[in-house]
């Protein structure tokens, strides 16, 4: 056990509810796409730390895939969350990235667990602009029935959406939760949207279902 993990949870011993942000940053994204989604993360970052609970409890951890997968946030609650710049290049490794988030999942769960912290169902908010592209199918096929098995055991929630020309069947197959496509470049709403989910989970039991915010920014 780390040490800065012991005093990290000696000091903020509040329950605590993971979310990672799965950011698809390959070269579709350039440009409008890839600076909306930076302004959204800081919208996300300010209303988080609006909220006394929340900001102590809710852990935000980022991964961006391209030709890399990369942990461009490991878990930090909110309080201490600064928004990153990201860069669109490269192609789209989704199945790699959705195996490394579902990784950083069971890792930060045995952390909880070996310090006594108890934690809400974890969630990760994947946002992709197209599909899998240059990693094998079988990576891909993977990723979504490790998706399926966490959903079907209530180990994670996984939500998908597809910006502008995203591949909504694709993604489809991939996650158990029907995809949303956001309006437009609406980043903005959606991630305050997500922050307002995250502040109604942070403020609840642990296991307690929480009636979401219905998803104004985005379409089935």
């Amino acid at each position: 056990m780390r040490l800065d993990e012991v005093v990290e949870f000696a000091e903020n011993p509040e329950p605590r509810c993971p979310c990672v942000l799965l950011l698809d940053t390959s070269a579709s994204m350039t440009g409008t796409p890839i600076r909306a989604l930076n302004d959204g993360l800081e919208t996300f970052r300010d209303n988080l730390i609006t909220d006394d609970l929340a900001k102590k409890r809710v852990e935000v951890a980022i991964i961006s895939f391209d030709n890399q997968v990369k942990i461009v946030q490991d878990f930090i609650t909110a309080d201490q969350f600064e928004n990153p710049i990201l860069t669109a290049q490269g192609q789209t490794y989704m199945g790699t990235a959705i195996h490394k988030a579902l990784d950083m999942i069971a890792v930060r769960k045995s952390e909880y667990r070996n310090n006594g912290i108890t934690y809400y169902r974890p969630w990760v908010f994947l946002i992709t602009d197209g599909e899998p592209q240059g990693e094998s199918e079988k990576v891909v096929r993977e990723a979504g029935d490790r998706i399926k098995q966490e959903e079907d055991n209530k180990h994670v929630a996984f939500f998908a959406v597809g910006v502008e020309r995203a591949n909504m069947d694709k993604l489809g197959e991939i996650v158990q939760r029907t995809p949303l496509k956001l309006r437009g470049l609406n980043f903005r709403e959606m991630f305050i949207w997500l922050s307002a989910s995250m502040q109604q989970v942070s403020h609840s039991q642990v296991d307690e279902q929480v009636a979401l915010p219905p998803p104004g920014w985005g379409a089935v």
